[in-house]
Protein backbone atom coordinates (compact mmCIF):
# COMPACT_ATOMS: atom_id res chain seq x y z
CA UNK A 1 0.00 0.00 0.00
CA UNK A 2 2.78 2.59 0.90
CA UNK A 3 4.38 1.40 -2.19
CA UNK A 4 1.05 1.92 -4.63
CA UNK A 5 1.01 5.71 -2.56
CA UNK A 6 4.39 6.55 -3.40
CA UNK A 7 3.77 5.56 -7.17
CA UNK A 8 0.92 7.73 -6.88
CA UNK A 9 2.43 10.54 -5.64
CA UNK A 10 5.12 10.57 -7.87
CA UNK A 11 2.61 10.36 -10.82
CA UNK A 12 1.12 13.62 -8.86
CA UNK A 13 4.29 15.80 -8.79
CA UNK A 14 4.95 14.55 -12.71
CA UNK A 15 1.47 16.11 -14.05
CA UNK A 16 2.11 19.33 -11.84
CA UNK A 17 5.42 19.68 -13.64
CA UNK A 18 4.07 19.03 -17.07
CA UNK A 19 1.30 21.48 -16.45
CA UNK A 20 4.08 24.23 -15.60
CA UNK A 21 5.61 23.40 -18.71
CA UNK A 22 2.79 23.45 -20.53
CA UNK A 23 1.37 26.99 -18.78
CA UNK A 24 4.59 28.32 -19.94
CA UNK A 25 4.88 27.44 -23.47
CA UNK A 26 3.86 30.01 -26.15
CA UNK A 27 0.83 29.17 -28.60
CA UNK A 28 2.88 28.05 -31.27
CA UNK A 29 4.51 25.61 -29.32
CA UNK A 30 1.01 24.55 -27.96
CA UNK A 31 -0.37 23.41 -30.99
CA UNK A 32 3.15 22.14 -32.61
CA UNK A 33 2.94 19.61 -29.30
CA UNK A 34 -0.87 18.72 -29.66
CA UNK A 35 -0.75 18.13 -33.60
CA UNK A 36 2.72 15.50 -32.80
CA UNK A 37 0.99 14.55 -29.82
CA UNK A 38 -2.55 13.47 -31.49
CA UNK A 39 -0.86 11.89 -34.36
CA UNK A 40 1.00 9.70 -31.93
CA UNK A 41 -1.96 9.07 -29.39
CA UNK A 42 -4.04 7.82 -33.02
CA UNK A 43 -0.91 6.13 -34.33
CA UNK A 44 -0.32 3.47 -31.21
CA UNK A 45 -3.85 3.43 -30.04
CA UNK A 46 -4.66 1.96 -33.97
CA UNK A 47 -1.75 -0.27 -33.71
CA UNK A 48 -3.08 -2.28 -30.71
CA UNK A 49 -5.70 -3.37 -33.05
CA UNK A 50 -3.35 -4.12 -35.79
CA UNK A 51 -3.79 -1.22 -37.92
CA UNK A 52 -0.37 0.83 -38.52
CA UNK A 53 -0.96 3.95 -40.24
CA UNK A 54 2.70 5.97 -41.82
CA UNK A 55 3.00 9.87 -41.06
CA UNK A 56 2.35 10.49 -44.29
CA UNK A 57 -0.96 9.24 -43.77
CA UNK A 58 -1.69 10.80 -40.12
CA UNK A 59 -1.01 14.07 -41.37
CA UNK A 60 -2.39 14.46 -44.56
CA UNK A 61 -5.77 13.00 -42.61
CA UNK A 62 -5.77 14.90 -39.91
CA UNK A 63 -4.94 18.35 -41.96
CA UNK A 64 -8.40 17.38 -43.96
CA UNK A 65 -5.71 17.25 -47.20
CA UNK A 66 -7.22 16.27 -50.66
CA UNK A 67 -7.03 12.89 -50.88
CA UNK A 68 -5.43 11.72 -54.52
CA UNK A 69 -5.63 7.74 -54.10
CA UNK A 70 -9.10 6.77 -53.86
CA UNK A 71 -7.89 3.90 -52.03
CA UNK A 72 -7.09 5.92 -48.92
CA UNK A 73 -10.30 6.84 -48.45
CA UNK A 74 -11.20 4.43 -45.57
CA UNK A 75 -8.10 4.84 -44.02
CA UNK A 76 -8.31 8.35 -44.14
CA UNK A 77 -11.93 8.64 -42.78
CA UNK A 78 -11.11 5.96 -39.82
CA UNK A 79 -8.10 8.44 -38.81
CA UNK A 80 -10.71 11.60 -39.04
CA UNK A 81 -13.37 9.71 -36.77
CA UNK A 82 -10.88 8.85 -34.43
CA UNK A 83 -9.41 12.08 -34.29
CA UNK A 84 -12.71 13.67 -33.26
CA UNK A 85 -13.59 10.95 -30.94
CA UNK A 86 -10.27 12.50 -29.65
CA UNK A 87 -11.84 16.18 -29.58
CA UNK A 88 -15.13 14.97 -27.85
CA UNK A 89 -13.56 13.63 -24.89
CA UNK A 90 -11.20 16.76 -24.54
CA UNK A 91 -14.72 18.54 -24.20
CA UNK A 92 -16.47 16.45 -22.31
CA UNK A 93 -13.94 16.64 -19.84
CA UNK A 94 -14.19 19.95 -19.40
CA UNK A 95 -18.00 19.94 -18.59
CA UNK A 96 -18.58 20.33 -14.93
CA UNK A 97 -21.03 18.41 -14.59
CA UNK A 98 -20.96 15.03 -17.01
CA UNK A 99 -22.72 11.59 -16.22
CA UNK A 100 -20.53 8.94 -16.94
CA UNK A 101 -23.51 7.15 -18.63
CA UNK A 102 -24.18 4.49 -21.13
CA UNK A 103 -25.07 7.58 -23.58
CA UNK A 104 -21.73 9.40 -23.62
CA UNK A 105 -20.19 5.30 -24.21
CA UNK A 106 -22.58 4.93 -27.65
CA UNK A 107 -21.79 8.83 -28.38
CA UNK A 108 -17.87 7.76 -28.61
CA UNK A 109 -18.99 4.93 -30.45
CA UNK A 110 -21.22 6.90 -33.09
CA UNK A 111 -18.32 9.28 -33.71
CA UNK A 112 -16.02 6.21 -34.35
CA UNK A 113 -18.45 4.98 -36.30
CA UNK A 114 -20.87 6.86 -37.50
CA UNK A 115 -22.70 4.84 -40.36
CA UNK A 116 -23.36 2.31 -37.38
CA UNK A 117 -26.41 5.21 -36.69
CA UNK A 118 -27.50 6.50 -39.53
CA UNK A 119 -31.66 6.11 -39.93
CA UNK A 120 -31.25 2.96 -37.87
CA UNK A 121 -32.71 3.54 -34.92
CA UNK A 122 -31.52 3.32 -31.97
CA UNK A 123 -27.93 2.04 -31.66
CA UNK A 124 -27.47 -1.66 -31.15
CA UNK A 125 -24.84 -3.71 -29.53
CA UNK A 126 -22.88 -6.76 -30.59
CA UNK A 127 -25.16 -9.84 -32.01
CA UNK A 128 -22.59 -12.42 -32.35
CA UNK A 129 -19.84 -14.10 -31.27
CA UNK A 130 -16.77 -12.93 -33.37
CA UNK A 131 -14.32 -16.19 -33.94
CA UNK A 132 -11.47 -14.15 -34.61
CA UNK A 133 -10.99 -11.20 -32.09
CA UNK A 134 -8.23 -9.28 -30.99
CA UNK A 135 -8.34 -9.66 -28.13
CA UNK A 136 -7.73 -13.06 -26.59
CA UNK A 137 -10.17 -13.54 -23.82
CA UNK A 138 -13.62 -14.82 -23.18
CA UNK A 139 -16.26 -11.76 -23.74
CA UNK A 140 -20.10 -11.37 -23.06
CA UNK A 141 -22.32 -13.40 -24.80
CA UNK A 142 -25.02 -11.15 -26.98
CA UNK A 143 -27.82 -11.27 -24.65
CA UNK A 144 -25.57 -10.39 -21.70
CA UNK A 145 -24.11 -6.95 -23.06
CA UNK A 146 -27.14 -5.33 -22.44
CA UNK A 147 -27.21 -6.01 -18.57
CA UNK A 148 -23.53 -5.95 -17.94
CA UNK A 149 -22.42 -2.56 -19.50
CA UNK A 150 -25.28 -1.11 -17.01
CA UNK A 151 -24.05 -2.48 -13.92
CA UNK A 152 -20.74 -1.37 -15.71
CA UNK A 153 -21.64 2.18 -15.98
CA UNK A 154 -23.62 1.65 -12.14
CA UNK A 155 -20.11 0.17 -10.58
CA UNK A 156 -18.33 3.29 -12.05
CA UNK A 157 -20.53 5.68 -10.82
CA UNK A 158 -21.13 4.34 -7.23
CA UNK A 159 -19.65 6.52 -4.57
CA UNK A 160 -18.17 3.35 -2.56
CA UNK A 161 -16.42 2.80 -5.93
CA UNK A 162 -15.44 6.25 -6.16
CA UNK A 163 -14.48 6.02 -2.42
CA UNK A 164 -12.10 3.25 -2.08
CA UNK A 165 -10.72 3.25 -5.67
CA UNK A 166 -7.75 5.99 -7.07
CA UNK A 167 -8.95 7.37 -10.38
CA UNK A 168 -6.47 5.80 -12.34
CA UNK A 169 -7.24 2.79 -11.26
CA UNK A 170 -10.67 3.18 -11.41
CA UNK A 171 -10.49 4.35 -15.37
CA UNK A 172 -7.51 1.34 -15.74
CA UNK A 173 -10.54 -1.08 -14.52
CA UNK A 174 -13.28 0.44 -16.34
CA UNK A 175 -11.21 -0.06 -19.24
CA UNK A 176 -10.81 -3.22 -18.83
CA UNK A 177 -14.18 -4.34 -17.60
CA UNK A 178 -15.52 -3.04 -20.68
CA UNK A 179 -13.37 -5.15 -22.62
CA UNK A 180 -14.01 -7.93 -21.65
CA UNK A 181 -17.93 -7.40 -22.19
CA UNK A 182 -16.87 -5.96 -25.59
CA UNK A 183 -20.30 -4.40 -26.53
CA UNK A 184 -19.96 -3.34 -30.25
CA UNK A 185 -19.46 -4.84 -33.46
CA UNK A 186 -16.28 -3.31 -33.53
CA UNK A 187 -13.92 -0.32 -32.06
CA UNK A 188 -14.81 -1.92 -28.49
CA UNK A 189 -10.96 -1.68 -28.13
CA UNK A 190 -10.82 2.52 -28.77
CA UNK A 191 -13.89 3.36 -26.85
CA UNK A 192 -12.81 1.26 -23.89
CA UNK A 193 -9.39 3.49 -23.97
CA UNK A 194 -11.69 6.34 -24.84
CA UNK A 195 -13.98 6.26 -21.92
CA UNK A 196 -10.41 5.38 -19.57
CA UNK A 197 -8.81 8.49 -20.78
CA UNK A 198 -12.19 10.87 -20.46
CA UNK A 199 -11.60 9.52 -16.79
CA UNK A 200 -8.06 10.31 -16.51
CA UNK A 201 -9.05 13.76 -17.63
CA UNK A 202 -11.66 14.72 -15.87
CA UNK A 203 -9.60 13.55 -12.97
CA UNK A 204 -6.75 15.64 -13.76
CA UNK A 205 -4.62 13.50 -15.51
CA UNK A 206 -2.80 13.60 -18.85
CA UNK A 207 -4.07 10.99 -21.53
CA UNK A 208 -2.76 7.39 -21.39
CA UNK A 209 -1.41 6.52 -24.74
CA UNK A 210 -0.57 2.58 -24.55
CA UNK A 211 2.17 2.26 -27.20
CA UNK A 212 2.67 -0.17 -30.11
CA UNK A 213 5.77 -1.68 -28.35
CA UNK A 214 3.29 -2.76 -25.26
CA UNK A 215 0.74 -4.66 -27.78
CA UNK A 216 1.08 -8.08 -26.59
CA UNK A 217 1.87 -7.12 -22.77
CA UNK A 218 -1.24 -5.26 -22.72
CA UNK A 219 -3.43 -8.44 -24.27
CA UNK A 220 -2.05 -10.41 -21.52
CA UNK A 221 -2.81 -7.81 -18.89
CA UNK A 222 -6.44 -7.86 -20.36
CA UNK A 223 -6.30 -12.16 -19.66
CA UNK A 224 -4.48 -11.30 -16.60
CA UNK A 225 -7.22 -8.66 -14.96
CA UNK A 226 -6.88 -4.89 -13.82
CA UNK A 227 -4.11 -4.72 -11.25
CA UNK A 228 -1.74 -5.59 -14.51
CA UNK A 229 -3.71 -3.26 -16.40
CA UNK A 230 -3.51 -0.61 -14.24
CA UNK A 231 0.23 -1.25 -14.01
CA UNK A 232 0.57 -0.73 -17.92
CA UNK A 233 -1.64 2.66 -17.55
CA UNK A 234 0.25 4.20 -15.13
CA UNK A 235 3.69 3.37 -16.87
CA UNK A 236 1.75 5.22 -19.57
CA UNK A 237 0.98 8.44 -18.10
CA UNK A 238 4.48 8.83 -16.72
CA UNK A 239 5.57 8.15 -20.30
CA UNK A 240 2.95 11.11 -21.24
CA UNK A 241 4.07 13.29 -18.42
CA UNK A 242 7.75 12.90 -19.82
CA UNK A 243 7.03 12.93 -23.41
CA UNK A 244 5.13 16.36 -23.19
CA UNK A 245 7.81 18.11 -20.99
CA UNK A 246 10.64 16.77 -23.48
CA UNK A 247 8.77 18.33 -26.61
CA UNK A 248 8.41 21.50 -25.09
CA UNK A 249 11.80 21.75 -23.99
CA UNK A 250 13.12 20.73 -27.35
CA UNK A 251 11.04 23.47 -29.10
CA UNK A 252 12.04 26.10 -26.48
CA UNK A 253 16.13 25.46 -27.20
CA UNK A 254 15.73 25.21 -30.96
CA UNK A 255 14.21 28.74 -30.31
CA UNK A 256 17.18 30.01 -28.33
CA UNK A 257 19.39 28.65 -30.62
CA UNK A 258 18.27 29.89 -33.79
CA UNK A 259 17.21 26.58 -35.52
CA UNK A 260 13.19 27.74 -35.28
CA UNK A 261 11.71 31.13 -35.00
CA UNK A 262 9.25 32.70 -33.01
CA UNK A 263 6.32 33.56 -34.61
CA UNK A 264 5.29 37.39 -34.16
Amino acid sequence: MAQAAARAGSLEERVEAMRLVLARADRPSLAAYQERHDMSWIYHDSALEGVVYNFHELKAAIDNQVVSDTALIPAYDEIRQHKAAIDLIRELAEKKRLAMNLEVVKKIYTVLAPEENEGKGPLKYRKDMPLHRLYFHEISQPDKIGLRMRQLVDWMNAEDTKRSTHPVRLAAKAHTKMLHIYPFPKHSGKVARLVMNLMLLRAGYPAAIIHATERQRYYDALKAGGNAVATIVNEALFASTESAQRFIEEWEAQIREGRRTRPA
